[in-house]
């Protein structure tokens, strides 16, 4: 079986760069999707849904260095599902109701921002980094956060 996720968005936050016990670098990034669309009244409707993204390796340097809040990026990844449901991971928020975490292994990621909109830490060109099938697995021990 064989999955692939496409996301096209916009980082919510910095991206946050710590390293695994082994030394593998994982970078985690926050990215925001979002669709329009006119409802059946004629009103316009926007949704929005949030995806925790972790990038493994070389790619993970590269997008610390040259991606900050509001870069917009293309992802290619996996889901991470919870282990116990299958869908995304349950918890609960600090005021009682419940929430989900859309959580993605990204193995490439291209950066959309063009660099007239970029800020000082995007300078150069970037050419994004593949990664291997496999070579980004490890278990949910191995990470930092």
């Amino acid at each position: 079986m064989y999955q692939r996720l496409v996301l096209v968005g916009n980082l919510g936050r910095d991206p946050e760069m710590r390293y695994t016990p082994n030394g593998t670098a994982v970078t985690q990034m926050s990215i925001a999707t979002s669709r329009k669309w006119t409802d059946a009244s004629g009103q316009l409707k926007e949704e929005t849904a949030w995806f925790r993204v972790s990038v493994f390796g070389k790619q993970a340097e590269t997008c610390n260095q040259y991606l900050n809040k509001g870069s917009r990026v293309l992802v290619e990844g996996e889901l991470v599902v919870d282990e116990k449901t299958g869908g995304p991971r349950i918890y609960t928020r600090r005021d009682g109701t419940a929430g989900a975490s859309f959580e993605v292994r990204g193995n490439l990621v291209r950066f959309l921002t063009p660099k007239s909109q970029s800020g000082d830490n995007q300078a150069g060109a970037v050419t994004p980094v593949p990664v291997e099938p496999g070579a980004g697995t490890m278990s949910e021990e191995d990470l930092p956060f």
